[in-house]
């Protein structure tokens, strides 16, 4: 009977896996394309089939960059390497360059730190005067005391394109992937025992990367991670002339990092993934239970973005077209966490990926597949572990 679940003792050394990855959003699928590419033997776990818009990997798009604090930089550089390695390998375009216009006041924190990271990692830009800035950027209207530039090799990700890339390349390499079992249960141990409604899996290793359920997940395994899922509303403004905003005719990307009245990023991407239709959305959101995600909640992250489009973005209709949702899962300082659990040095955490992770999904899913081999990462780790939070977990370890 398929349906009945088996017990551990009816299981032989054949049924371990050599890892168990919890969750098929981007860093999953990445970080199992990863292990099957080194020959281990790993099963990939989803709780709804794909591709499923719950989490926070589904849409057609997202923003690659260069980023404003200088421990990403080398792994940008990286991740680049790896979008392009990934394109030329599945015969897949996943990357298209358009540049990333930035705006904000030259006194402003953030809009200082990623001019300054940018200077000083000599990422290719181009300084915008309020002079050129028309002539360069149409169709925007640059805000009083706002200074701009643009970082040259920045563009969109075919997000869905991706993700999809990513499994089909695993299931290529033998990988085995169970959509529509939810794992109820994670047993640490020599042998890690995951718990599904279906089955149980017995691995010498697992990589949790279950984005805005990792907190409830991993803290039956005794570790409370402080991270806090908010539901932020993506949202697209139809272009008054079609093709004003266009790709095509090189609009770029955007973001405005700071103002009076947008106390937080707020970005877009050119027409593109839907014909006539600009993305435009705020990096704040709503806290909510990723299981209660759908509850009624006021609007004002869209009245925000209708202010936004109505002063800065004159050739689009200021009243959204279509809203979509999509949950960030932040940690308090907006870096990631990928380390292994304190406890169980066998049990991998990929988790807090504060929105801004997916540009880095092949490079996470290399780094999540070294920590649960035992191998040195590519890349400096401190400023992901977990230890940082140490004042902020009450641990039940």
């Amino acid at each position: 009977d398929p349906n009945r679940i088996q017990k551990p003792s009816e299981m032989s050394s054949a049924d371990v896996y050599d890892c168990v990855v919890v969750g098929a959003g981007v860093q999953g699928s990445f970080t199992a394309y990863e292990l099957a590419k080194g020959g281990r033997r790993t099963v990939l776990l989803e709780q709804p089939p794909p591709p499923h818009t719950r989490g926070s990997s589904h849409g057609q798009t997202r923003i690659i960059r260069k980023y404003e604090q200088d421990f990403y930089i080398p792994m940008m550089h990286h991740a680049y390497q790896l979008w392009t390695q990934l394109e030329k390998e599945a015969g897949v375009k996943l990357y298209r360059q358009t540049g990333l216009l930035v705006m904000g006041p030259g006194d402003g924190h953030a809009y200082r730190q990623v001019k300054d990271t940018l200077l000083r990692n000599r990422i290719p830009m181009v300084p915008l005067t309020r002079d050129n800035f028309s002539q360069h950027i149409p169709n925007v209207n640059l805000p009083e005391g706002n200074e701009a530039l643009v970082d040259v090799g920045a563009g969109i990700l075919y997000a869905d394109r991706a993700l999809k890339t990513a499994r089909d390349l695993f299931q290529k390499l033998g990988g085995v992937i169970r959509d529509n079992e939810e794992v109820t249960d994670i047993q640490p141990g020599a042998v890690v025992t995951v718990r599904t409604a279906a089955r149980v899996y017995r691995a010498r290793s697992v990589v949790v990367t279950v984005g805005a359920w990792a907190a409830k997940l991993l803290a039956r395994t005794g570790l409370q991670l402080p991270l806090e899922v908010m539901r932020m509303k993506v949202c697209y403004w139809r272009e008054k002339v079609p093709g004003t905003y266009s790709a095509d005719r090189q609009f770029p990307c955007f973001i405005m990092t700071e103002g009076n009245e947008f106390p937080a990023h707020i970005y877009g991407l050119p027409s593109h993934e839907y014909p006539g239709l600009v993305k435009v959305c705020n990096h704040v959101g709503v806290k909510v239970d990723p299981d209660q995600r759908d509850q009624r909640v006021e609007d004002w992250d869209v009245d925000l973005l209708k202010r936004f489009v109505a002063q800065f973005l004159p050739g689009l209709v200021p009243e959204p077209a279509v809203v979509e949702t999509c949950m960030y899962t932040m940690t308090p300082d907006t870096h990631f966490v990928l380390d292994r659990h304190p406890a169980h040095s066998n049990i991998v955490i990929g988790a807090g990926f504060s929105g801004h992770g997916f540009k880095f999904g092949p490079l996470v899913g290399k780094l999540l597949c070294e920590l649960s081999q035992g191998e040195e990462p590519s890349h400096d780790l401190s400023p992901f572990r977990i230890s940082r939070f140490q004042e902020k977990i009450k641990s039940a370890l």
